[in-house]
């Protein structure tokens, strides 16, 4: 991949800025004319997800990390690992989803309100996985009114007011991801986002219910801590995953838009 000048990334900001109320159109149903990639490169980028369609759904992962794989510190700091413009990015991708989906495990510890902020368009619902009741009632996400919340759940029990059960089959001490997938297509969510953390990133990759990955690289080094993708292991290189991929420049950092045909 040739890097590209801050200049060229200028222009391809400003015409995606151009052709972003036609992605939120098309996301929304409507039909539109593509651009070329010679005036809008970034449209191959995000037209995929506006249109996702997949039986039961449409299921996109994103996750942000650095050289080494990190995605934390040792002691779980994780702000900012991602530049600005990958972040304006995981704002775009939430405004062309139906829901966003983490595990409560990052609830708990970055507290996100998984709203769209720093683009135009819908904020999508929110949805907390969260079998054993971890959601706390302070939850940034449970006071802004900028969405439905809904938690993912094997069984009745008490939510802080507002939150929507979804109740899915337990299997051990999780829920499956295809199971969870299921849940919510039923719900009419047809595109989701799996926003994080990296261990629920991970295991819809495993569990082969992604349709596409966003990971986004990050020029830093942070040594040790947690790592993003992290699978079962395999015996033979023939066992790995080998996506389709397309590189963007996000700022400094750089984009690896993966599809699988894996489902």
């Amino acid at each position: 991949m040739l890097l590209q000048s801050s200049e060229n990334q200028d222009l391809a900001a400003l015409a995606l800025d151009k052709a972003w109320p036609a992605l939120i159109d098309l996301a929304a149903g409507g039909g539109c004319e593509a651009p070329s990639a010679e005036h809008c490169p970034l449209w191959r980028l995000y037209a995929p997800v506006a249109q996702g369609r997949a039986d039961p759904a449409f299921v996109i992962g994103q996750l942000g990390q650095s050289l080494d794989g990190r995605v934390a510190t040792a002691t779980g700091k994780s702000r900012y690992i991602s530049g600005p413009q990958a972040i304006r990015h995981l704002h775009r991708l939430r405004a062309l989803v139906d829901c966003v989906v983490v595990g409560v495990g990052t609830v708990v510890a970055d507290d996100p309100q998984l709203s769209v902020r720093e683009v135009e368009g819908p904020c999508p619902a929110r949805v907390v996985i969260d079998p054993n009741f971890r959601l706390p009632a302070q939850a940034r996400m449970l006071c802004d009114g900028a969405a439905p919340i809904y938690a993912v759940q094997s069984e009745a029990g008490e939510r802080p007011a507002g939150v929507i059960p979804v109740l899915a089959p337990q299997t051990g001490d999780s829920i499956a991801p295809k199971d969870i997938v299921s849940a919510l297509a039923k719900l009419g969510f047809k595109r989701i986002l799996i926003e994080g953390g990296a261990a629920t990133v991970s295991a819809f990759l495993a569990a082969v219910v992604l349709d596409r990955l966003h990971l986004s690289i990050a020029p830093l080094v942070i040594g040790s801590g947690p790592i993003g993708i992290n699978l079962p292991p395999i015996d033979e290189l023939d066992g790995a995953l080998r996506p389709s991929t397309m590189t963007h420049q996000l700022g400094r950092d750089v984009l690896f838009d993966c599809a699988f045909e894996m489902r």
